[in-house]
């Protein structure tokens, strides 16, 4: 944290902000293998969201490295930066009202219950489901081909590949990506998010 700052407050509460937003805000944290089906569940998720009055965003890994991450490698440091400043953008947008979808793999548990303690501290709600997709199954998928380069020696620090992945400890969802459909899962999720 910086010093000599302090947090300034706003005159509206999260109800005032649940008013005009469709319910209160939330992050749900979509963790897992690159290939798991992270992606697919969160387009479909917010599409639900939306058309139930919900005001929603997705923050996806990808996206964000485009410009806000647009400065960070993949070596462990990097990784663990990405996570933290999503973490701090869906603090953000969910103190908004919003209901922030992150289908961000976060490879390291310490970097998750960060981000689950920075929500707690601030009394905002927060979800991490795993996506738990083999990895043999996410070879295959291989929607970016990055596992194909990763086993060709043409990417080195994949996760699950040559770099590690640290699977949740204590989710509050899992999802089995190898059984679940995109659809069945969201309809799980669904049932989590507070207001809904």
């Amino acid at each position: 944290m910086s010093s000599n700052v302090v947090w300034h407050p706003g005159a509206l509460s999260a109800m005032d902000r649940a008013k005009i937003t469709g319910g209160p805000g939330a992050t749900i944290w979509l963790t897992g293998l690159s290939g798991s089906g992270k992606s697919t569940i969160a387009v479909i998720l917010e599409k639900a969201l939306h058309d139930s009055g919900r005001a929603t965003y997705i923050l996806d890994g990808d996206n964000l490295r485009h410009g806000l991450n647009g400065d960070l490698g993949f070596s462990d440091d990097d990784r663990r930066e990405n996570v933290r400043r999503v973490g701090e953008v869906a603090r953000l947008m969910n103190d908004a009202g919003l209901v922030v979808i992150v289908p961000v793999i976060a490879p390291f548990e310490k970097s998750r219950n960060h981000i689950r303690a920075i929500h707690g501290s601030a009394g905002l709600s927060y979800m991490e489901v795993f996506v738990d997709t083999p990895l043999e199954i996410c070879e295959q998928r291989d929607p970016k081909g990055l596992y194909r380069k990763a086993r060709a020696g043409e990417l080195k620090g994949m996760t699950g590949v040559d770099s590690p992945y640290e699977a949740p400890l204590d989710p509050d969802l899992v999802i089995d990506g190898a059984v679940t459909s995109a659809e069945s899962a969201v309809e799980r999720i669904i049932q989590i998010i507070p207001g809904h």
